[in-house]
């Protein structure tokens, strides 16, 4: 049987769910990647405002937080990057806080000609809502906001203080997420609905992003063999790096949450550039590269193996032997983070209360996974201590073409997360 609360919150989300798609709608029009987050930002805080939260808009400044655990390095200005944060201050204060995080930036689109649709206009389908960034992660910011609004609707708000982060950089460093810790944002839990089918992630892999840059020689293609190739050079030094992914895998380093998978870090070379002309053997190339690491495996071992393993293969071309390839570091130093290793009453209890929550919304016991992904998670968990539950709607093709977010999955999450609200702030009448 449910609850009078259960039912009234469920009612709440139901009788406002055509203006919640509407929301993620008009939130996922907004081509919001890296460095044009601005007008989507402009909209959540208008939205934030409206119903009458605190608004706290900023630009990151790199100063604030390039001394903290945590911190990636970025290569060009952060004049664009910019946090909003609506604050729910409690009367009673009676209750425990939350932080309901999501992030706002999205990956480019790619070739347009390979979407069914055009990725920033949105349309529904079959219960699916399709456009980049409709699953990650404008759904679960959307679920975050009208969660809220269902209390609001039954006229009851959270007895404890709650912050409301709409964040940039995720996809790319982790830095809006930091940049709201050096801002003082603390909790006694945190939520980030990202689209992982409405499973909570016990445990994410960190993530390290590098480019390797490597030196030719450059000469006449008539008299190639006089040169060094600096694109076809990389081959080799792939290969290598490919190996290293192979042996990291084994498993022997796998740690328990992925011991049940063969393959849970993956190494991708994800850009490659080089050369200047079609005539002429090329004296530079650049490729990036991503790679995962276990939860309590170390970014600095890591990279030291990295970099011995590309100088190893460099040596066996006679170019790069006496011109060594230049690693830069940029993007992503992320750790890994394990829910599932926090033993704190704190944390049992968050995970207990979500798990009601899911259990009431959907009538089944709330399934665990560890992905092979990295989300802001890592920030709240590993430096201010604060357990960090993702749990989010089902999405499928994020980061492809045709991204679609399962409608009635947001729908559930959205009850499950005001449920979730109301358990572990308690309540307070307006």
């Amino acid at each position: 049987m449910r609850t009078d609360l259960e039912t009234r919150l469920f009612e709440a989300v139901d009788a406002g769910f055509d203006a919640q798609v509407a929301f993620l709608s008009e939130l996922t029009s907004h081509p919001s990647i890296r460095g044009q987050e601005q007008s989507a930002q402009t909209f959540m805080a208008d939205e934030l405002e409206r119903r009458g939260f605190d608004i706290d808009r900023w630009q990151i400044d790199i100063a604030d937080i390039q001394h903290l655990p945590g911190f990636s390095p970025v290569m060009g200005p952060y004049d664009d990057a910019i946090n909003v944060v609506g604050t729910h201050r409690s009367q009673t204060k009676t209750g425990r806080s939350l932080i309901l995080n999501g992030h706002i930036d999205v990956v480019p689109a790619g070739p347009l000609e390979m979407w069914d649709s055009p990725p920033f206009t949105p349309r529904i389908a079959d219960g699916w809502l399709y456009g980049r960034g409709g699953g990650d992660m404008k759904a679960g910011l959307a679920s975050n906001l009208f969660a809220l609004d269902a209390l609001t609707a039954c006229g009851i708000a959270p007895a404890a203080d709650v912050f409301y982060q709409s964040v940039v950089e995720e996809e790319c460093t982790g830095n809006g997420a930091l940049a709201c810790l050096a801002r003082g944002y603390r909790a006694d839990a945190a939520l980030i609905p990202e689209p992982f089918a409405e499973h909570l992630v016990t445990a994410q892999l960190g993530v390290i992003w590098f480019q390797v840059h490597l030196k030719g020689l450059p000469t006449h293609v008539a008299y190639a063999g006089t040169g060094a190739n600096a694109i076809e050079a990389a081959i080799p030094l792939i290969a290598a790096l490919h190996e290293m992914e192979h042996r990291w895998n084994a498993a022997e380093n796998r740690t328990d949450d992925y011991a049940h998978m063969d393959h849970a870090l993956n190494l991708n070379v994800g850009k490659f550039e080089g050369g200047d002309w079609t005539s002429s053997v090329p004296a530079w190339s650049i490729f990036d590269v991503r790679m995962a690491i276990f939860p309590g495996q170390s970014i600095d071992a890591a990279k030291a193996e990295i970099e011995q393993v590309i100088c190893e293969a460099a040596r066996d071309n006679d170019f790069l032997r006496n011109s060594l390839p230049e690693i830069v570091y940029h993007g992503f130093h992320a750790e890994g983070y394990a829910l599932s290793q926090d033993s704190s009453a704190k944390a049992q209890s968050a995970i207990a209360a979500l798990d009601g929550a899911h259990r009431a919304t959907t009538g089944q016991t709330l399934e665990r996974e560890a992905i092979t992904a990295t989300t802001d998670a890592r920030f709240f968990g590993l430096y201010a201590d604060t357990p960090a539950l993702v749990y989010g709607p089902r999405a499928e093709a994020i980061h492809g073409f045709n991204e679609r977010v399962d409608l009635e999955s947001m729908r559930r999450i959205t009850k499950a997360t005001a449920l979730f609200i109301a358990d572990w702030c308690g309540t307070e009448d307006l």
